[in-house]
């Protein structure tokens, strides 16, 4: 059982609905995180304003499904490794993809470079080193590709918080943590 109340969209304020049916919009529905956070007007505009934005960026939805489920597993958050593996298959991730993004683990150079540098920003509190900054741009990524990166690291870091303090129920179906290799 969460910790909060999650907040029926039917029946919240006036200053949280309109973000609520944005999101019911997008997803057909309103998930339970949405619903948690909605107890606080600031933090669901911060939250679902971050997720357009990135949504929009250059780095695409696919690889910022697999930077999600990466953290997710780190962090033990069931419901964002759900929710991300969900949406990363819709972004064209095939299910081997999202299982290896879980671990941190891509086939692909580029993605396993974004992989490699959100996991150490995660596991070393944001203390990266030149050398890994320069991997990442060995690997193609410009300023812009890096600052997103981060960017995605920041907004998985507030949704694993929101789930995994709160003791969101899960609304995707669900995904088994793994551990890493």
């Amino acid at each position: 059982m969460t910790y909060v109340n999650l907040i029926d969209p039917a029946s919240s304020s006036a200053t949280v609905k309109p973000t609520l049916d944005k999101i019911n919009g997008a997803f057909g529905v309103v998930p339970n995180m949405f619903k948690a956070v909605a107890n606080s007007p600031a933090a669901l505009s911060s939250m679902w304003g971050s997720f357009g934005a990135l949504g929009g960026g250059k780095l695409g939805a696919r690889l910022g499904e697999e930077i999600a489920v990466a953290i997710a597993n780190a962090n033990s958050c069931e419901y964002c490794l759900a929710a991300h593996t969900a949406l990363g298959r819709k972004a064209g991730a095939s299910k081997e993809d999202m299982t290896a993004a879980q671990v941190g683990k891509s086939s692909d150079p580029r993605t396993q470079a974004a992989l490699t540098f959100a996991l150490k920003v995660v596991g070393n509190r944001a203390a990266v080193t030149e050398a890994d900054v320069i991997a990442l741009k060995t690997a193609g990524f410009d300023d812009e590709g890096i600052v997103e990166i981060i960017a995605h690291v920041a907004l998985n870091l507030f949704t694993n918080s929101v789930n995994v303090t709160l003791n969101v129920p899960v609304d995707f179906p669900a995904v088994p943590l793994k551990q890493a290799a």
